[in-house]
C-alpha cells in the first residue's frame, strides 16, 4: 500500500481516526516551526474542514503550506474529507477544495472520529484504490 498523510487539530479527531485505522501515516505538524513530512511515494490526504459559515478558511493552513510544495503536491492520489454535518453545506469542504484545486477524487468523507463502520469502510477502499492506481508518475 502506498502512503497515508494527514492533518489533525488540537482536538486530535482525525489522528484518533487515522491511528483507529492501523495504517501508517505521517502528520502535518500544527506548529509551523516543525518540519513538514516529505513523502516519497504516492499518498492520500487526509484533511478535516475548518470553514467558517460561508466556508472560507476550509483548508487549514498548514495542509495549504504543505500542498504549495510542487514535490509533495505531485504525489497527491486522493483527499479524505473530515468534518462535523452540524455544518450543512460546509461538511467535509477542504477535501472538495482540495479535490478540485489538485484535481484528484474524494475517496471519503467522515464525521468528527469516525465510526467503526468509516474505519473499515476506509480500509478496504484504500485497498481497492491502491490496487487499481498505478503507482508511478
Amino acid at each position: 500500500m502506498a502512503g497515508l498523510v494527514y492533518f489533525s487539530s488540537a482536538s486530535g479527531n482525525t489522528a484518533r481516526f487515522v491511528a483507529g485505522l492501523e495504517i501508517q501515516a505521517k502528520r502535518i505538524p500544527i506548529s509551523p516551526k516543525d518540519d513538514m513530512p516529505c513523502p516519497d511515494q504516492p499518498f492520500v490526504l487526509v484533511c478535516p474542514t475548518f470553514a467558517d459559515g460561508e466556508g472560507r478558511g476550509a483548508v487549514p493552513k498548514q495542509v495549504i503550506r504543505f500542498l504549495n510544495d510542487p514535490g509533495r503536491r505531485a504525489l497527491l492520489r486522493g483527499v479524505i474529507g473530515a468534518g462535523n454535518r452540524n455544518f450543512g453545506m460546509t461538511f467535509a469542504l477542504a477535501a472538495r477544495v482540495i479535490a478540485e484545486k489538485c484535481r484528484i477524487p474524494i475517496l471519503y468523507r467522515f464525521e468528527l472520529a469516525g465510526t467503526p463502520t468509516d474505519l473499515q469502510r476506509v480500509r478496504d477502499g484504500l485497498d481497492e484504490f491502491w490496487g487499481m492506481t498505478c503507482l508511478t508518475p
